[in-house]
């Protein structure tokens, strides 16, 4: 079984969901070899129905009080822009892929993306270039996260959203 975990945390973003559990993409996802998806989608008001064929799954859910098993079990992430989901994944070892929101004014998400984009830990897109980006990303070119420096990630935090200069 191949599973990809989709996110949004404690917020909603039905953009992503919407975009995710579209037909088109479901289909790019199973290309891909993956045969199932998780779609965790918080507050959203767009709840796909989960089904379930021979070949794929989709399973739907609001909140867990862990999202450590879904993680544990995905072979790739495609998360929102939070800080929190995005160094969970990090330092799960998983290969994600971050999905801005643009329709979220402080888009400090953005400017977290792209960095940990240029170290080479993830990819990034927004709702309407994701599914190409699934087409052609190549996830062995992505860098492990060093796994255990908070502190290195919450400096970087603060310099990104302005905190210290």
């Amino acid at each position: 079984m191949k599973c990809v975990f989709v996110t949004v945390g404690t917020t909603s973003f039905d953009d992503l969901i919407e975009c995710v559990s579209a037909r088109d993409s479901l289909q790019i996802i199973k290309s891909l070899g993956y045969d199932r998806v998780i779609l965790q989608i918080g507050r959203g008001m767009v709840v796909p129905e989960p089904f379930s064929t021979e070949s794929f799954t989709l399973d739907v859910y609001r909140y867990k009080d862990s999202l450590k098993e879904d993680l544990q079990k995905a072979d790739l992430v495609i998360s929102h822009a939070g800080a929190g989901s995005c160094l969970e994944t990090l330092e799960k070892g998983k290969p994600i892929v971050v999905v801005i929101n643009e329709k979220l004014m402080n888009n400090h998400q953005l400017e977290l993306a792209k960095q940990l984009h240029k170290e080479g830990h993830l990819f990034y897109c927004t709702c309407s270039t994701l599914p190409g980006l699934l087409q052609s990303m190549d996830l062995s070119t992505l860098k492990c996260y060093p796994p255990g420096q908070p502190e290195k990630f919450s400096a970087f935090l603060d310099k990104v959203v302005g905190l210290q200069k």
